[in-house]
């Protein structure tokens, strides 16, 4: 259902793009944007292990110094069928976990150190395990198409914007004070709904990795638990952590402020719990 989910999304964000770019600059000019955003994007793509590495601080962890985060790495990996990815240490006491790469073979898992002080084995499985979900999921890629497409449609407004401030006020077309308001509100609604699309996406995916997950652990119990503290440690042990990476980690980091539910990238813990709690019955 998460999967139907995400690619109803994703076929709304393309069909806001084509008819923005029919509507307004004309097929040209939709796909001369579109090769923008896919550029910026690629260059994030193929990337965005080093870049999510460097924003997050994140250091690599030498096997003899967490025997046991490599045991449980390398066995949900052997169970999952993926490659042994590359370990990474957060330097923060909030537990927390990511991981990043552009495909199995160039995977990271980025585990915090708190994480290691707080969660007991089947927490920590559970957290890791839900990470590769991801990796194996290839959410990284999915997400990746999401921002190109997104991308796309913000930079048409953009343009649409800059359009209007130096000489688009012109009534020479006919379209009179009606069409301006069109074009103004197509400037302010168009990018908000493809936000809106983009992170429903990834609060998709945040379900799909639940589940994955807890099939490669083998039980759900150790991340619903886990969920439930690493939500109460957000609270209380701030994390120091550029927002644009917040949507990388299983739990927002920067969830100890009042944030709108509808612009979150992750779904509300209570319900990633409750779906896991209903997959023993």
């Amino acid at each position: 259902m998460n999967n139907f989910k995400t690619w109803l999304l994703m076929g709304s964000l393309t069909i806001l793009l084509v008819l923005i770019g029919k509507l307004i600059l004309g097929q040209s000019g939709a796909i001369l944007f579109f090769i923008i955003a896919v550029g910026l994007n690629l260059f994030s793509y193929y990337f965005s292990d080093k870049i999510a590495l460097s924003m997050t601080r994140s250091k690599p962890l030498a096997e003899h110094e967490a025997p046991e985060i490599y045991d449980i790495i390398r066995h949900l990996s052997q169970q999952a069928g993926l490659p042994m990815p590359r370990v990474y240490r957060i330097p923060s006491l909030q537990p927390n976990a990511f991981a990043t790469g552009r495909n199995s073979a160039h995977a990271v898992v980025a585990v915090t150190d708190g994480l290691r002080q707080i969660l007991n084995q089947q927490e920590i499985e559970g957290v890791i395990a839900h990470e590769l979900a991801h990796i194996k999921n290839r959410d990284i890629l999915i997400g990746s198409i999401a921002a190109v497409i997104a991308g796309a449609i913000t930079m048409i407004a953009n343009v649409l914007q800059w359009g209007l401030i130096f000489g688009g006020g012109d009534d020479d077309d006919g379209g009179g004070v009606l069409g301006l308001i069109g074009m103004l509100l197509m400037i302010i609604l168009a990018p908000l709904a493809a936000t809106l699309i983009q992170l429903a996406i990834s609060r998709a995916r945040e379900f799909q990795a639940d589940a994955t997950g807890s099939r490669i652990a083998g039980q759900s119990d150790g991340l619903a638990n886990a969920l439930l503290k690493l939500e109460r440690a957000a609270h209380q042990v701030p994390m120091e952590v550029n927002p644009a990476t917040s949507h990388m980690f299983i739990v927002n980091p920067l969830s100890g402020g009042s944030l709108v539910r509808l612009f979150s990238t992750h779904p509300p813990i209570s319900e990633r719990v409750q779906k896991l709690r209903q997959m023993k019955q």
